[in-house]
């Protein structure tokens, strides 16, 4: 069942959203060759509790920290530790969510330390891109398949894969909520967006193939050709006026 924001939601998960892309501008200075995961993860964890907020991912079906710190390879869902040090040439995709007033919002990034590859630098802006081209298709009038043919076009149309066994999903009143929202042509395509609708698109591409697996651990996903992969995210609701960001931080709003 997809449950729909009321306004005063709305705006709740605004406020939660500003502060959490606080909080993950605070973890993403802090990235740097020499520094671990879980210092990373720290940080994260301090800085969500000085916001009065409460790490959504920890404890989550049992994951063990308060973000997701996935390295060159690893897709999503990466488990920090004190033993994984960045080093030059490593992109870092860091995944972040935090309830706060009693709802929660959910964003990601990943970037590059030190000098990164022309490849590497292609794969995060072209991720990144795919994420702003399908917000503006989050909007009243489209449907799901509209958000995942618009990333899956993009992407593949510069040489990106799209992964399949990883989507979108709703958000707000928990960390994974009806619908999913694919990055490609797939499940829910033809169900129409609606007001009050709050979702999390998150694109999440490779350099090789799309194909993945995941590790021993239970969580960290990694692409099976050993190719880099990156995911960006945002947290977005659908109104009247379009599509309103809201872990953008303190501008841009809206698109």
């Amino acid at each position: 069942m997809i449950r729909l924001k009321t306004k005063a939601q709305i705006q709740l998960l605004r406020e939660n959203g500003k502060r959490l892309a606080y909080i993950l501008s605070q973890v993403q200075q802090s990235v740097a060759t020499g520094i671990s995961t879980y210092e990373l993860d720290q940080k994260a964890e301090k800085e969500i509790h000085a916001q009065g907020g409460t790490p959504s991912f920890k404890g989550y079906k049992g994951f063990p920290a308060s973000i997701c710190v996935s390295v060159n390879e690893e897709v999503v869902h990466g488990i920090p530790t004190k033993e994984k040090i960045l080093k030059s040439g490593d992109i870092v995709g860091l995944d972040i969510g935090m309830w706060y007033d009693g709802l929660c919002t959910d964003m990601a990034i990943t970037l590059g330390v030190g000098k990164i590859s022309k490849t590497a630098k292609k794969l995060l802006v072209t991720t990144q891109r795919a994420l702003t081209q399908a917000i503006l298709k989050a909007k009243l009038g489209n449907t799901i398949g509209d958000i995942g043919a618009c990333v899956q076009k993009y992407a593949e149309a510069r040489g990106f894969g799209v992964v399949r066994d990883l989507v979108g999903h709703g958000v707000g009143y928990a960390v994974h909520e009806s619908p999913q929202v694919p990055n490609f042509v797939g499940q829910n395509a033809d169900m129409k967006l609606a007001e009050g609708m709050v979702l999390a698109i998150e694109p999440m591409l490779t350099c090789g193939s799309y194909e993945v697996e995941v590790l021993e651990d239970g969580w960290t996903v990694v692409t099976k050709d050993d190719s880099f992969a990156a995911q960006f995210e945002h947290t977005i609701a659908i109104t009247k006026q379009g599509p309103l960001i809201l872990t953008a931080g303190e501008t841009h709003d809206s698109i």
